[in-house]
This record gives C-alpha cells, sequence and structure tokens, in this order.
C-alpha cells in the first residue's frame, strides 16, 4: 500500500537563518536564531532540526539557538562508513557539533538532546567538557547501560535497536520497500500525544527517509551504538580519571537516571 500523500514542510522555522557548515567529518546543516546565550539543540530519530520548530523561536527571546541536523540526517552530509562503524559512533556526532559552534564563534554552549540527540549530547559533554556550560539529556539512559541491561523485555519494546543495527543491507532494502511505514511507526507509536507532529512536518520526516544515504547512515549509527559508542561508554565508567571527565563540565557523577521513559509495563527504559 502507497503512503497517503502529505505536503512536505518547505518553510523554514520561523525567525531562522540555515546554514550549511563544513567540518572535518561532515558538512551540517542547521538553523541559527535569538540572541543571549548560545544553546546548541540536538533531535532524535526520526526528526531533524524541525523536531524543534515551536520551541526554538520561543527560546529565541533569550538565547542564540542553533538547531543542526545531525550528521547523516535531514540536509547534513552522510560520509562513507567503515567497517568499524565509527564515522558514525557518537564521538564523531559529537565533534561535528564541537566544531559547528565554533564556526558560529561559541566555544562554551549549553546543550539540550532528545534521544539520540541526547547520546551526542552527553558524549559532546564527556569528550569535550570545556565547550559545555549546561547539559540536558532527554527519554535516554546511556548506550551501555541500555546493552548492559536488556532483558526479554527491552528486545520485545526496544527491537529498533537489533533491527537497525542489523548487517548490511538489511534493514536499508527493507526501510526502503516502505519508508513511511516505519517512520509513521515511530510517530504514532512512540510520543505521549501522536497527533504533536503535524502534517507537513511528518511529510518531512518520511521524505528524508526516502533517500537510501540517510537510511544507511542512520543504521551505520545504530551498528556503532552496539559497538563503538558501548565501547566509549564503559571506559568512561570508574576510576578517578573518567569520574573527573563526567564532573567538570558540571554534570553530575551518576549516570542520568531521571532521563528515561517507561516501558509498557512501566519500568524505566532507555527509548531510542
Amino acid at each position: 500500500m502507497s503512503s497517503p500523500r502529505r505536503r512536505v514542510l518547505t518553510r523554514r522555522v520561523r525567525g531562522f537563518e540555515n546554514f550549511a557548515i563544513p567540518t572535518s567529518g561532515a558538512a551540517i546543516h542547521g538553523v541559527r536564531g535569538g540572541s543571549g546565550p548560545p544553546v546548541l539543540l540536538l533531535h532524535g530519530i526520526p526528526e531533524t532540526h524541525l523536531m524543534w520548530h515551536k520551541v526554538a523561536p520561543a527560546l529565541a527571546a533569550n538565547y542564540t539557538i542553533v538547531a543542526t541536523d545531525l550528521r547523516g540526517y535531514g540536509a547534513s552530509a552522510k560520509p562513507p562508513s567503515d567497517p568499524d562503524h565509527a564515522p558514525y559512533g557518537m564521538r564523531a556526532l559529537a565533534n561535528d557539533q564541537v566544531e559547528v559552534m565554533a564556526s558560529l564563534g561559541f566555544n562554551r554552549f549549553a546543550v539540550v538532546g532528545h534521544d539520540r540527540g541526547a547520546r551526542c549530547a552527553y558524549r559532546l559533554a564527556l569528550d569535550h567538557p570545556a565547550a559545555v556550560s549546561h547539559l540536558a539529556v532527554m527519554d535516554i539512559v546511556p548506550t551501555g547501560d541500555a546493552y548492559a541491561r536488556a532483558d526479554r523485555e527491552f528486545a520485545h519494546s526496544y527491537w529498533m535497536w537489533a533491527f537497525l543495527s542489523a548487517p548490511e543491507p538489511v534493514p536499508e532494502q527493507l526501510i526502503s520497500a516502505a519508508p513511511h511505514v516505519l517512520v509513521d511507526f515511530m510517530l504514532d507509536n512512540w510520543p505521549s500525544q501522536p497527533r504533536s507532529f503535524p502534517d507537513e512536518v511528518r511529510a518531512a520526516y518520511i521524505a528524508a527517509f526516502r533517500d537510501p544515504e540517510t537510511v544507511h547512515a542512520i543504521c551505520e549509527e545504530y551498528r556503532a551504538a552496539a559497538t563503538v559508542d558501548v565501547a566509549a561508554d564503559e571506559a568512561d565508567r570508574g576510576g578517578a580519571a573518567s569520574s573527573a571527565r563526567r564532573s567538570c563540565c558540571g554534570v553530575p557523577r551518576a549516570w542520568w537516571p531521571a532521563c528515561t521513559t517507561r516501558s509498557p509495563s512501566g519500568a524505566p527504559g532507555p527509548r531510542t
């Protein structure tokens, strides 16, 4: 069955200007607006910077807001990957964001991340603590914890982790056959208020998933999560050096236990 026709979002985020900034790893697309202390907003899956299309203008009254498409998403570049998937690990994605903010003149800034963007945000804070003034992560537990605590309920409720990280080209080809099915499933089943996604925004996310390079990049990100991201999290756990890394940017030393969603049984879950 074909996807219903939807009007694709073409307008910009109100009052914001678009940019495309080359970094050492990928050209990153985003928008910038407002004035005041800088705040970087990082989206989740299946979204792009458009996730913030209502929030960003409100915040711009008091802050300089930068909202980007993560590497591999939206209009940002999709560079080739490697057998170890490191080009799509959160360390690489975080480096992109630090370089973007530096190019815009911000060497220290607040970071707000949701879902995949939250994983990028905490990795950015750990790897570049001097750059982070404040950190907010939403709807996650750290990737290493998620895998370490995975059980039958996790496998059933968060099947996306296994599906998207499956060997190439299985998920890529399955998604390409009907990209709207996957995006609609995410937007209809994950939010507490599914109608919070206007048709034109939903259509923009589906349009992005019709690009095979985007789908492959996102799959590579999940493959990296299961390998290089877990290794990076474990390397930052325990010991005096890692404790200092966790606390030097003002982030609590404990992993962020309040930043979880609820699974169908009511138990905390890691979202995506």
